[in-house]
């Protein structure tokens, strides 16, 4: 406790008063996990929350243009709210982050099993008379830690952590390991990262955590060691094998092939995206092959640090060509210009991401082998609105076994592999010796994997949600979070209309048991992807079958062909409405709010 006392008095001390503006309020943690619960019946669900970026230094009432640190808007200017400024440069008031930590204890979670949380939890170095310091960014990384304890570890529910690219200083760089950030983050993560795994963290800040034993895994990658804004690094050379991207991707390969060997499925996560332009062009190559090399094996890719909700597909036929797809350009982080798009071409990520879907082949025509999906979700900061997403799967049905009929290594002919993809590239000279053209090991993909279709562990959706009326809040009257939206057809949020469970659903009732009557038999059980009491009224009610608003997708999962299936339909210039509700959930309305 005491040395919980003395970070909160740091963060207050980095945070002076001021006499015209009130402070903020400190970090609200609790002390120690001692009580922690052992794992609890599977629930189905996972949160994936990213870009907290709590910031010490912001006052109420400033000005945007001071960082949300000091100052008085000019007038016609909003001001810093309570709990944030939406829509803004400026980073998350203490207030903003113990409100949604605290929001997830009290609602969120006992429903769900585990936690994947995508780094960037200090502040941006947006303001120079309050420079960041290394002692800063670990204060701040070790009172997250603090609370994700708190809320989630004490519970018996892993969390696993990525390191961000402003969770190191100066933001983007970050050494070969074993270094003092590789070490302090032992320290910080040490209820996180598994004790067995200690060693390799240490080295690169890479690591996996069963967060179903024997079935689940989750792996958090270091992905500063493949972004190109990290200039102490090689970017994965073929030519220099103990790069530290090439030592992750190697240490990468032998989890997938051990994960797939016994049998388990595994979420791959990490901060920055793995795009062309995020990404180290050799380490792009190499995420990409790993990729679809354990298609059958990795259930998807989730990250962060863009700030806008999007999906884009890791496509094997893009290393067939010389250069990158124009798409690829536009997956930038926000580094350059951080943290807002707002005052950028907001646009050309949207605009560059429906060439990407409208240039897909047609739905006879495309071969899945080739694809992997990866999730970029929005973030606390409220660069647009603070958000949350909760994943549903399926814990019912079949286990997939690797190797079995219809695997690439079980069928007749030639097998394929990402230097089968390229093809004559690599007869030219300026690619015969780089990665692309000497990863030839066969893929392991399967119509019948978790990945490809509904089966045990598929993911089957997610719903998003978003803080709503911060302008209006203050100390006395909280924020909501509201459903923004969620991937699901309307119908799978109920019973079957004729099935017992839905005679007994009622407004209250969020259980997935209906108890029956008479001699106390039981009812069939329905699980409920999302709670019903987590859901707005009008998608409570059993009987609505569609909702343009809250479930505009309607996807019967999150698998691989229904992914591709969305962005075929995206890429359609018929399709406006669809396009819209796409562009408003990237933005979530910047251009009403600007």
């Amino acid at each position: 406790m005491l040395e919980l006392k003395a970070l909160l008095l740091v963060l207050l001390a980095l945070a002076p008063g001021s006499t015209s503006i009130p402070a903020q309020a400190p970090f609200e943690i609790s002390s120690g996990i001692a009580n922690a619960k052992p794992r609890r019946k599977l629930q189905g669900r996972f949160l994936h929350i990213t870009d907290i970026h709590p910031d010490p230094h912001y006052r109420v009432a400033s000005s945007e243009k001071k960082a949300c640190h000091r100052g008085k808007p000019k007038e016609g200017k909003r001001p810093a709210g309570y709990y944030g400024l939406p829509f803004s440069d400026c980073d998350a008031p203490f207030s903003l982050t113990n409100y949604t930590l605290d929001f997830l204890d009290r609602e969120w979670a006992d429903e769900i099993d585990f936690v994947i949380w995508t780094g960037d939890s200090a502040r941006h170095d947006n303001d120079r008379r309050h420079p960041r310091t290394t002692a800063e960014i670990y204060d701040l990384n070790r009172a997250m830690a603090k609370k994700m304890e708190h809320v989630f570890v004490r519970r018996g529910i892993p969390v696993v952590p990525s390191i961000g690219n402003n969770d190191v200083w100066p933001h983007n760089i970050m050494l070969p390991g074993p270094n003092s950030i590789t070490a302090e983050f032992t320290s910080i993560w040490r209820t996180f990262v598994p004790f067995p795994s200690y060693q390799v963290f240490q080295r690169g800040g890479y690591f996996a955590v069963e967060v179903i034993p024997d079935s689940v895994a989750v792996i958090s990658l270091n992905t500063m060691y493949f972004y190109d804004s990290n200039t102490a690094v090689g970017g994965c050379a073929r030519s220099d094998r103990e790069d530290p991207g090439n030592l992750q991707f190697d240490w990468l390969e032998v989890q997938l092939r051990m994960f797939r060997a016994r049998g388990m499925q595994v979420w791959l996560s990490g901060h920055v995206p793995p795009s062309s332009r995020n990404f180290y062009s050799e380490c792009y190559v190499r995420y990409l092959e790993l990729s679809l090399r354990f298609q059958d094996t990795i259930l998807g890719h989730v990250y962060g640090h863009m700030n806008m909700d999007h999906f884009f597909l890791l496509d094997a036929e893009q290393l067939a060509s010389r250069a990158p797809r124009s798409s690829d350009m536009s997956l930038a982080g926000d580094d350059e210009a951080p943290p807002s798009v707002l005052k950028h071409k907001k646009k050309e990520l949207y605009k560059l991401l429906l060439q990407e879907f409208a240039d897909l082949p047609s739905a006879n025509a495309l071969n899945h082998d080739n694809y992997a999906v990866v999730n970029v979700a929005p973030s606390v900061i409220p660069t647009y609105l603070p958000s949350f997403r909760i994943y549903a799967y399926n814990t019912t049905g079949e286990l997939y076994r690797a190797g079995q009929l219809g695997d690439a290594e079980a069928q007749p002919g030639p097998s394929r592999s990402l230097k089968t993809v390229v093809g004559d590239l690599c007869e030219e000279e300026e690619y015969e010796n780089t990665w692309r053209c000497n990863l030839d090991q066969p893929w392991h993909s399967n119509p019948d994997a978790p990945s490809r279709t509904n089966r045990l562990w598929t993911p089957l959706g997610y719903a998003q949600y978003t803080l709503r009326d911060m302008d209006t809040a203050d100390e006395e009257h909280a924020p909501k979070f509201k459903l923004e939206y969620l991937t699901f057809p309307v119908a799978a949020l109920h019973p079957p209309p004729e099935s017992e469970a839905a005679a007994d659903a009622t407004d209250t009732d969020d259980s997935a048991r209906s108890e029956g009557k008479g001699k106390g038999k039981k009812k069939d059980k329905f699980w409920y992807p999302i709670p019903r009491r987590q859901l707005p009224r009008l998608l409570r009610n059993s009987t609505i079958e569609k909702s343009k608003k809250f479930a505009p997708y309607e996807l019967e999962d999150l698998t691989i062909p229904s992914w591709t299936a969305l962005a075929q339909r995206l890429g359609r210039a018929k399709a406006k409405r669809l396009r819209q509700r796409f562009r408003r959930f990237m933005y979530m309305g910047a251009d009403e709010a600007r």
